[in-house]
């Protein structure tokens, strides 16, 4: 089709096909369908050439949208030879996805992460094109990569361009997408183009034309033809995209009986293979079909031949057969295409589901068999339709609902909460065993932590894991889990954490079960925390073990208070974990570890863990989690002084926390604006964000969360003269220490009652708090220095506090907690004593991204190493580096070691 009016789309497109060549993008051009997105990507695609790029091509086919990573095949078959250069483990992903090999299943991201360095590696001879027409219809496993790849091809040369459908909804963000919509023509415009393909219409019906096709390029050319055709006065009236529809069907009845079984049964085949085409169609007809039977169509311009394959000249004309074509017919045609791919049996089966009139068994076992197969290769998508289609077909209600059920489990793990809801609503209108009624309820609250499905919450949950113990005590545990995390992410209140409790204890799980200690943590991180943090220092995993479990056991010696323990085995669960590409539990785990990094006070690890964290919840649509690191970033901003980011990120955490009463989410956001209040000096501020953490009436208390700040709390009364709204928190956090031994709490409890002690007591206090082991807690021993050298120069004995506001000044500034190291400095200056400026560090100059890229490679880590634990291309790491040096002012990595290790 010619391009016209196209101009301010096609410029953006040459401009960025233009740019410098290390600079990537991520293009969507959306419209109605005809409306000229081919025509656009066929000229975006003669510009690249012209400027030298490789320009590889795909399209989804309506067919083919179920069969995993269908689209991705015809973008990697260029770059087939680059594939031996990748690591073992991306090369292994990659052919099992696309079905060379038979290995574990593969995670989409760790199949992302190989074509990422395919087209990387391709990209650094020539920049890289990638067309992608029709994204609508493109299977979800490709549609999953090219998400991806798009997400990090920013300082790569590779531009990726993708037309959809109007209401297609893209993976990306409006921050990682450029968006082109296309309208309809202008008059002027869909008048020059109807003169060039219809000259010779009298003016009523040119006049008519225009009016019907309403700047639809594609209508303008096609009803051209059958403009009168038809004398149904209704047909105007008809939807654009169904007008288009009938003008193709009114062409079709055109052609011998013969030509139209050939396009019908290629309309059905999910391969545009002639040769296929040709033998199902004389199975169907049981006469020859073959080039000459075929040339009426192409004379018509319905279809074209390319090589070997037939294709359609709009995906409008296989729509439109499908749409037309009677039950009966279908059902036939569907069965001569099954009859002619013996050498393909999943494609074979999939006609012979389409065939089936009435429920059978064996085609229901079939196609559950091709289920799993295809979730071997990381097809989760193509598994939960095929699962969907066994349950149609089967004839035992209890099969049936067990495939809808594991088809549900499947969506799940797509993050699909309407495709969930769909089929566990498809299962319950038939009888369920008890067992699939807990799987009902388990999987209803597999979304946003089980916030809004689980109406009774916890209580109903435990309840059900009980009933289901004796029958089936997996499902049992899990659900016992689901239950477990709603004590962290809502309240049940004591009683219903003491009913989680006592369920998973009268499961007779071994004490170092890792599901024993998470739920334990989860439920009751106060009454269980001792047991946890003794028997979780004793765990032994198995070698292999893929990282779920130091997920739990990170998170759970996270809640009771042990961090040190939280970050051994965060960074013990994230090597795994990388290695397999499931993200979605990697964003929890290293989210672990952000969160222990700042209360243990290594702010540089904390940045660059939250912005992993956060960053990986997102692209894994995890809301919460998102929300929750969201909250962690601005605590971390508050921490390093920069108060409006802070609060910025608070919000941000607030408006999707409050609505869900996500009690971490909003704990940790009110740490932020206390700890940004208290850096700015603003104490009353910071005393009423803090006392919200221990008010168990207020949505921002949280169990175990708020254990961690009674020592900013009583600093902030002390500063603001209202002491006497603390001791009552305090005196219940005393209570709480004599039950759990959780380091964190005891250490922060030391410095507060130094802080309220009687001038005579406070002394000894101080020195006591100091001489504790806090070696593992530099944050709480640069704030006790602070504490004890404010306290000593407010009694006048200013020679005394200047060691200890040294101390306090120095360890704060190597920590990177700003407004505490300048509180210090004008302690010391009120002392009598000038104190230096802080020098500014890597953490003040680069980027949390960067950041994290530098410390790995202080670590002695490769680009390429660097890459695959960062799920970027090797070629990205170095464009990084290259960018890092100067601002570091290093030029080797032997000086970048040196800087880095001032940070730590």
């Amino acid at each position: 089709m010619e391009l016209i009016g196209r101009d301010d789309q096609l410029d953006l497109l040459r401009r960025l096909l233009a740019e410098p060549r290390s600079h990537g993008a991520a293009v969507l051009v959306q419209g109605a369908p005809g409306i000229g997105k081919t025509a656009l990507l066929a000229q975006t695609a003669a510009l690249a050439e012209e400027l030298g790029y490789q320009v590889l091509r795909t399209s989804g086919v309506e067919a083919e949208s179920d069969i995993p990573y269908a689209g991705l095949q015809l973008i990697l078959r260029p770059l087939a030879p680059g594939a031996a250069e990748l690591a073992v483990s991306h090369r292994q992903a990659l052919d099992t996805a696309l079905g060379h090999a038979e290995a574990g299943v593969p995670d989409v991201f760790l199949v992302g992460l190989a074509v990422l360095n395919l087209l990387a590696d391709a990209a650094a001879t020539a920049p890289v094109l990638v067309l992608v027409d029709d994204a609508q219809w493109l299977d979800d496993a490709t549609a999953s990569v090219l998400a991806f790849v798009a997400r990090r091809v920013g300082t790569e040369p590779v531009v990726l361009v993708g037309a959809a459908r109007d209401g297609y909804q893209s993976r990306l963000n409006s921050d990682e997408l450029t968006s082109l919509p296309l309208s309809p023509l202008t008059d002027t415009q869909a008048t020059q183009l109807l003169a060039d393909h219809a000259p010779k219409l009298r003016p009523t019906a040119h006049r008519r034309l225009l009016a019907e096709a309403a700047g639809n390029p594609l209508a303008l050319t096609e009803l051209s033809r059958t403009l009168g055709a038809s004398a149904d006065p209704h047909l105007s009236q008809l939807p654009l995209t169904e007008r288009l529809e009938r003008a193709f069907t009114d062409r079709l009845e055109t052609l011998p009986d013969i030509t139209r079984s050939l396009l019908r049964i290629a309309a059905l085949n999910d391969s545009p293979s002639l040769t296929e085409v040709y033998r199902a169609t004389r199975q169907f007809t049981g006469t020859a079909a073959g080039t000459a039977e075929l040339d009426p169509a192409v004379r018509s311009r319905l279809v074209q031949v390319v090589g070997a394959e037939l294709r359609f000249g709009h995906p409008l004309m296989r729509s439109a057969i499908h749409q037309t074509m009677p039950a009966d017919v279908r059902h036939a045609a569907h069965a001569a295409l099954a009859a002619v791919l013996d050498e393909q049996p999943d494609r074979q089966l999939r006609h012979r589901a389409a065939a089936a009139d009435d429920p059978d068994e064996s085609v229901a076992v079939a196609l559950e068999d091709a289920a799993h197969r295809a979730a071997r290769r990381g097809g989760i998508a193509a598994a939960v339709t095929t699962l969907e289609q066994a349950a149609a077909l089967s004839e035992d209600t209890e099969r049936r609902a067990e495939r809808l059920l594991r088809a549900a489990d499947f969506a799940v793990e797509l993050g699909r909460p309407e495709t969930v809801t769909r089929l566990l609503d498809q299962a319950l209108t038939g009888p369920l065993s008890r067992r699939q009624q807990a799987t009902v309820v388990w999987l209803r609250g597999s979304f946003d932590e089980g916030l809004h499905s689980h109406a009774s919450g916890a209580n109903s949950l435990t309840a059900l894991a009980e009933e289901m113990a004796v029958e089936d005590r997996a499902l049992a545990l899990r659900i016992l889990w689901s239950a477990a995390q709603l004590c962290f992410w809502s309240d049940p209140g004591p009683e219903g954490r003491r009913t989680v409790l006592q369920a998973v204890e009268r499961m007779g799980l071994d004490e170092l079960d890792p599901w024993r200690l998470a739920i334990c943590a989860y439920a009751a991180p106060v009454e269980r925390g001792t047991f946890v943090l003794e028997r979780a220092r004793h765990v032994a995993l198995k070698e292999g073990d893929d990282g779920r479990a130091y997920r739990m056991l990170s998170t759970a010696s996270l809640l009771v208070g042990g961090f040190d323990l939280a970050r051994a085995f965060s960074a013990a669960g994230s090597s795994p974990l990388r290695a397999q590409g499931r993200l979605g539990l990697l964003a929890r785990t290293v989210g672990a570890d952000a969160w222990s990094a700042l209360v243990v006070g290594d702010l540089g690890a904390a940045i660059a863990a939250t912005e992993e964290s956060r960053r990986l919840a997102r692209e894994t649509s995890q809301t919460m989690m998102y929300a929750l690191m969201t909250a962690t970033a601005a605590k971390l901003a508050a921490l390093r002084g920069e108060v409006d980011a802070a609060l910025e990120l608070a919000e941000e955490a607030e408006e999707t926390g409050l609505p869900a009463g996500a009690r971490p989410v909003l704990a940790t956001a009110s740490m932020a604006r206390g700890l940004a209040a208290l850096g700015a000096g603003r104490f009353e501020e910071a005393l009423g964000h803090f006392r919200r953490l221990h008010d168990p009436a207020d949505p921002a208390y949280q169990v175990a969360l708020r254990l961690t700040v009674v020592g900013d709390l009583v600093d902030a009364a002390t500063h603001c003269g209202r002491l006497e709204t603390v001791p009552a928190i305090v005196t219940e956090l005393e209570e709480v220490a004599t039950v759990t031994s959780a380091p964190v709490l005891h250490a922060e409890l030391r410095l507060v009652r130094a802080l309220l002690a009687a001038d005579e007591d406070a002394d000894p206090l101080f020195r006591g708090a100091l001489s504790a082991d806090l070696g593992a807690w530099p944050l709480i021993r640069a704030r006790t220095h602070l504490a004890y050298g404010e306290w000593l120069r407010r009694r006048r004995r200013s020679v005394e506090s200047r060691e200890h506001l040294r101390a306090a000044r120095d360890m704060f500034d190597a920590l990177g907690a700003i407004p505490r190291g300048e509180r210090a400095r004008r302690e010391l200056r009120a002392s009598g004593e000038t104190s230096r400026r802080r020098a500014p560090d890597a953490r003040d100059q680069l980027t949390a991204h960067e950041l994290q890229i530098v410390q790995l490679a202080a670590d002695g880590l490769t680009n390429r190493e660097i890459g695959q634990r960062l799920y970027l291309s090797h070629r990205t790491v170095s464009s990084h580096l290259h960018r890092i040096f100067p601002k570091l002012g290093v030029v080797s990595r032997a000086e970048l070691r040196t800087v880095v290790r001032s940070l730590r």
